[in-house]
């Protein structure tokens, strides 16, 4: 089958990397509590960091301390929490199902793109570790030491993706912060349990939640449908 023009027909997804394609919400756990406990912080359990969890990354500090941390504690916290992380990131596997599902929608003629808060030059050798690189036709991780959304970005990234009908943008991640980035360019939205919140967390952004990537992908076609 030749290659459609994107957006031709069906959703052109925008996927989400850590804790959507990247089952990678365990290693986040243990390099939390490994850095928790450099910090002097008790250790959280995967229900509580659900609870908690948020972006802007401080904004989750805050939740824990009481407090912002200071930039000088941030730039401390991160340091190590990617300490701990890097140390575990390359025995996480991909999501169930996600290679098949990337590669069907592609055979297909559907397009799809990655954008993901992860450090740029650690994102694109680890997706090509997976074998799944050439499945996108974007790959755009963080290129800057800010660490506010993903609103700005998304629109930085749609820009790079000429001929993409905005009508059939959905975004699929874990985090309420994809839906926000979602709405922010006039995209849609799904949102997955399998990553960073629980579901009561995701349910309250106003968008379809789903329990695996099957059901994502079905959802956002039916979305632009």
């Amino acid at each position: 089958m030749g290659k459609l023009h994107h957006g031709a027909y069906g959703a052109h997804i925008v996927w989400d990397w850590n804790g959507t394609l990247l089952h990678d919400i365990h290693a986040v756990i243990e390099a939390t509590n490994a850095s928790f406990l450099e910090l002097g912080l008790e250790p959280i359990t995967l229900e509580r960091y659900r609870e908690l969890y948020c972006v802007p990354v401080p904004r989750f500090y805050e939740r824990l301390m009481g407090r912002l941390p200071t930039e000088a504690e941030w730039l401390v916290m991160d340091a190590v929490f990617h300490k701990h992380y890097g140390a575990r990131v390359d025995a996480c596997a991909l999501a169930e199902g996600a290679a098949e599902l990337l590669a069907s929608r592609q055979a297909a003629g559907l397009t799809q793109s990655l954008l993901s808060l992860a450090p740029h030059e650690q994102l694109v050798p680890l997706v090509r570790r997976h074998g799944i690189a050439e499945r996108f036709t974007r790959i755009d991780g963080r290129t800057d030491g800010s660490h506010t959304g993903k609103a700005e970005r998304m629109v930085r990234h749609l820009a790079e993706l000429p001929g993409v009908d905005p009508a059939r943008i959905v975004v699929i991640g874990d985090a309420v912060d994809d839906a926000v980035a979602a709405a922010h360019v006039g995209a849609r939205a799904v949102l997955y349990t399998g990553g960073s919140h629980c579901r009561a967390s995701l349910e309250a952004a106003g968008v379809p939640v789903v329990d695996t990537l099957t059901e994502a992908v079905a959802t956002a076609e039916g979305l632009v449908a």
